[in-house]
């Protein structure tokens, strides 16, 4: 872990997470690295698991993963004894990359698969607030992951070349640096191209390295809307954004009120908000996807040249919460049908009326009586989240628990 540079307190984070796991494992069972490609998600998790002597066991979801295959590949992996004595790591790397067309299931049964692991699984995603994967965040830790400054850069790749017996000018340094925008895993490639059979690298050897081809972050996306020139400028927020234009637009709700503090300016970027979602929902109801471009184009260039009276100002932007709260609903959905299945395969009798009949009852009991709350969740076999949701109070529960392992 010492030999990667940048991100020391996300991999700290990481590494106490992993060892908690030696005690007991912890309330979340899996973490979620995030942040752009290059930053070092996928080698932290490998360098963590050979400093501690664990096992890593790496999945790639961006190929082609169904409920089957996830099954069949992180459900034995999770549950499987330890063939050798050693601790064992689950890496699923890009989880964003999972196909929702072609992968049905996929996501339900990694949460699934969480749910039930008996060692930890490390998760990586580009970008986190894909709404595909919105259940993962709820079942796992976030760590952010963030590019690497300049300033720190530029030691540690003097001392790769230093140990490859190559000089390097700092300005040639820095140009690859910003040829990449601070991309390392780009910039170690083409540092390699480039010094291939070279004892030196100049300025004038990096001149005609192009730039990468690259997405901006959503705030830097939300930045082409809001500080809008001209409708060129606004409109390439769609093209530069790494997020996809649904998830885009909800940014842009959100964050209206926020960045156009004038009334007249916010009553014109929220009618053109409105229009455009109309011709979204026109565009899937019939099939007319030439419609989109009149939906991108007021959603950007109709937000950002509405600015005519609010003052500039910065302002810092915020996730969308109607996002956030359908996240939370979900997981709490999920968590009461769970609950409900558990009752319905008990009682012989329908989900249904698990869900309306008995759910009442037995929040009562597990807010008021622990002893009976610990014999339910045996009988029943609720797991942590189940008992957290029927109790509301996540120590209270943790003693639950721990008597229902007693009782059953």
């Amino acid at each position: 872990m010492r030999e990667i540079a940048g991100n020391s307190e996300a991999r700290d984070k990481l590494a106490k997470w992993i060892q908690s796991w030696l005690k007991k494992a912890p309330r979340r069972k899996a973490v979620l690295l995030h942040g752009p490609p290059g930053v070092g998600k996928t080698v932290s998790a490998e360098a963590v698991a050979l400093d501690l002597g664990y096992d890593l066991i790496e999945v790639n979801a961006s190929d082609k993963r169904n409920r089957e295959a996830i099954d069949r590949i992180l459900g034995t992996a999770a549950s499987q004894g330890q063939l050798i004595g050693k601790n064992r790591l689950i890496l699923i790397d890009e989880i964003d990359g999972i196909n929702p067309q072609e992968d049905r299931g996929a996501v339900s049964a990694v949460v699934s698969t969480i749910s039930n692991t008996n060692y930890p699984i490390i998760l990586t995603a580009n970008d986190p607030w894909d709404p595909k994967i919105a259940p993962l965040r709820n079942a796992c830790e976030m760590i952010a992951f963030k590019r690497l400054s300049v300033r720190d850069a530029i030691p540690y790749l003097k001392t790769v070349l230093e140990a490859e017996g190559v000089d390097a000018e700092d300005v040639a340094l820095k140009l690859v640096y910003d040829r990449n925008q601070g991309d390392m895993r780009g910039i170690i490639n083409d540092l390699q191209y480039l010094t291939t059979g070279k004892s030196r690298l100049a300025y004038v050897d990096v001149q005609p390295l192009a730039y990468r081809d690259r997405k901006d972050t959503i705030f830097q996306a939300l930045a082409l809307v809001f500080s809008a020139k001209d409708i060129n400028q606004a409109k390439r927020a769609v093209d530069a954004s790494d997020v996809g234009y649904e998830m885009l637009f909800e940014w842009i709700y959100e964050n209206v009120p926020r960045q156009l503090s004038d009334p007249r300016d916010m009553a014109a970027a929220f009618q053109n908000l409105a229009k455009a979602d109309l011709f979204l929902t026109r565009a899937k109801r019939t099939q007319g996807w030439a419609l989109l471009k009149y939906y991108f184009d007021l959603m950007t260039a109709g937000v950002g040249l509405s600015r005519k009276y609010t003052k500039p100002a910065w302002v810092p932007n915020r996730f969308p919460e109607r996002i956030q709260f359908m996240s939370r609903s979900r997981s709490v959905r999920a968590v009461r049908n769970q609950i409900a299945a558990s009752i319905a395969a008990r009682c012989h009798i329908s989900s249904r009326r698990a869900l309306t009949r008995f759910i009442p009852h037995l929040k009562l009991i597990f807010q008021t009586n622990e002893r009976e709350a610990a014999k339910i969740a045996a009988w029943l076999q609720l797991d942590e989240d189940s008992v957290s949701f029927l109790v509301g109070d996540e120590e209270r529960a943790a003693a639950i628990l721990k008597a229902s392992v007693s009782a059953s």
